[in-house]
């Protein structure tokens, strides 16, 4: 099928401002858009940058608004959009250079929770063994692969980027909740700060914009009312 796939550039060495590139192309109907990109790339315009790994959704490196929603671009199929694809890059982040953005913010207030296991207790002779009860209670915000989808989403970020973000709340409810941990005391007090869950507005668009299908508004919401309860249960 031809498709027509139009991509917002940005070159900050020669571009004063962003632009819209249109290239055409044949595409199979189960082609991803990481294909399109890299057929474009490779056959069209080989300036197009944007960054790429596994391909296999699971790095979350290639991350782009595609079709006006938070994506990757491994993931998703050409005959889910049609002929007329639109990709973008994230939002809320700088650019360096087309499809690729600046992830320094992101990965400032991810480190901002202090996102390791704090276990001052000397180490056991093998590992540090938990039930599979334990283990259940925060399964499913270690499913995280911190590909900024839900954070550049979220229009709390867009409108101050201090705010610590999705990514940053879920990485703490992983640790909040695992009961070999230490340091829940903590996360939450840097959590309970101006930055932290209360810039959260309840939008959704960060459960939406999730490749992994992490209900991150319901982690939020647990780790908001540990916060207010001072109880982790």
């Amino acid at each position: 099928m031809n498709i027509k796939v139009k991509i917002r550039r940005f070159n900050p060495e020669k571009d004063r401002k962003p632009y819209w590139a249109e290239y055409t192309l044949d595409a199979q109907p189960w082609d991803r858009v990481l294909d399109v990109l890299v057929s474009i790339k490779d056959e069209q315009d080989g300036t197009l940058t944007f960054r790429r790994s596994c391909a296999h959704g699971i790095c979350g490196s290639d991350a782009m608004l595609i079709n006006g929603r938070n994506r990757l671009a491994c993931k998703v199929l050409v005959k889910d959009l049609g002929k007329n694809i639109v990709v973008e890059p994230l939002r809320g982040l700088p650019v360096i250079k087309d499809l690729t953005v600046d992830m320094e913010p992101f990965w400032r207030q991810y480190r901002s929770i202090q996102p390791f296991l704090i276990n001052d207790d000397p180490p056991p002779y093998m590992e540090r063994l938990q039930s599979p009860e334990a283990r259940a209670r925060f399964d499913e915000t270690t499913k995280c692969i911190l590909c900024a989808a839900c954070t550049t989403s979220c229009p709390s970020f867009w409108a101050d980027a201090s705010y610590v973000g999705p990514a940053a709340i879920v990485q703490a409810h992983r640790f909040i909740f695992d009961d070999r941990d230490h340091g829940a005391q903590v996360r939450l007090a840097i959590l309970a700060e101006g930055n932290g869950v209360w810039r959260c507005r309840t939008i959704y668009n960060c459960t939406e914009a999730c490749p992994r299908e992490i209900e991150i508004t319901s982690a939020i919401r647990e780790v908001t009312r540990a916060i207010l309860t001072g109880e982790i249960e």
